[in-house]
């Protein structure tokens, strides 16, 4: 399954060292699950984004994953991909760019060509520039922001509404972030998505006031917020702090530059859920890397 990781300081800029791939697998695991791509998005206090992405082909370039990055600013996001829809290339690999805005997704939609078709209707299929659905649904989410004048929590809202009513839909977990602030979505309750909102030096862990968390793919230091507040999201739980909470299913919730989070259920369930047994091989295998079908 891919890994969502977003972090969010608001106006005030850390130091973070990232990880993206904690834990590698063995070359024997990996010929059945191995990553097919990683990368990291920042952004700088003046707005600025970073953004280091790439595929990983089964045992190539491990250094890439491994090695540490070191980043300034104030709202990052990670993601180590298992492909569902799309080839190993630097197109298809998230974090996603639009419109400064960034996005990372894991879960799969169908029906590409409805939502081809209503990418043409809006014209907005030129921002995808890879094969994946993840970049579709951002697309379909850019339109919409822009007609509803930048509003990106109504442009969410509709583009997920419509992709819910209109597409098969197995999973559409994400993080979009801009300069300070973060929306994260858990839509419907397939994947697990979980957030922290983290006081500075976090919830009484013993003998660790900066953060240190990680999970089999994703690692996060930063020392400063042992005296910054942070909201993190995550795939896992990626520590012992017991602050964290699983998003409710069709659960978005909005992170601004304040820290403050905000939710809301907005969405129906999908008119045309999909199951495990429905996706194809390669699909159900980057859903779930473990299942039988990942072979």
């Amino acid at each position: 399954m891919c890994r969502l990781f977003g972090l969010n300081t608001g106006i005030e800029p850390v130091s973070a060292t990232f990880w993206l791939l904690n834990a590698p697998d063995s070359l024997a695991a990996q010929s059945r699950r191995n990553p097919d791509g990683a990368g990291i998005g920042c952004y700088r206090q003046d707005g600025q984004i970073v953004l280091d992405k790439q595929p990983l082909a089964a045992y190539a370039d491990p250094a890439f994953a491994t090695e540490s990055r070191d980043l300034h600013g104030v709202t990052f996001v990670a993601h180590v991909r298992y492909a569902s829809t799309g080839a190993r290339t630097v197109a298809n690999t998230h974090p996603f760019e639009q419109d400064g805005r960034l996005l990372a997704h894991n879960g799969v939609v169908g029906g590409l060509e409805s939502l081809d078709r209503r990418l043409a209707q809006l014209d907005a299929h030129s921002l995808v520039r890879g094969q994946t659905d993840s970049e579709r649904i951002f697309a379909l989410i850019t339109a919409e922001t822009g007609r509803r004048h930048g509003d990106l929590s109504a442009g969410l809202i509709t583009a997920i509404n419509w992709i819910g009513g209109n597409c098969p839909v197995y999973a559409v977990n994400l993080v979009l972030a801009t300069a300070g602030e973060l929306w994260v979505l858990r839509y419907p309750d397939t994947h697990e998505l979980f957030v922290l909102e983290r006081p500075a030096g976090g919830n009484a862990t013993p003998g660790r006031s900066s953060l240190d968390a990680s999970t089999d793919r994703i690692r996060a230091k930063a020392t400063a917020l042992a005296h910054r507040p942070a909201v993190i999201v995550a795939s896992e739980r990626m520590d012992d702090d017991p602050g964290w909470r699983m998003l409710q299913p069709g659960e978005l919730l909005h992170v601004d530059r304040d820290l403050a989070c905000r939710s809301q259920t907005p969405f129906d369930p999908p008119a045309h859920p999909l199951r495990l047994a429905d996706l194809e091989p390669t699909a159900a295998a980057s859903q779930h890397p473990t299942h039988p079908s990942a072979g």
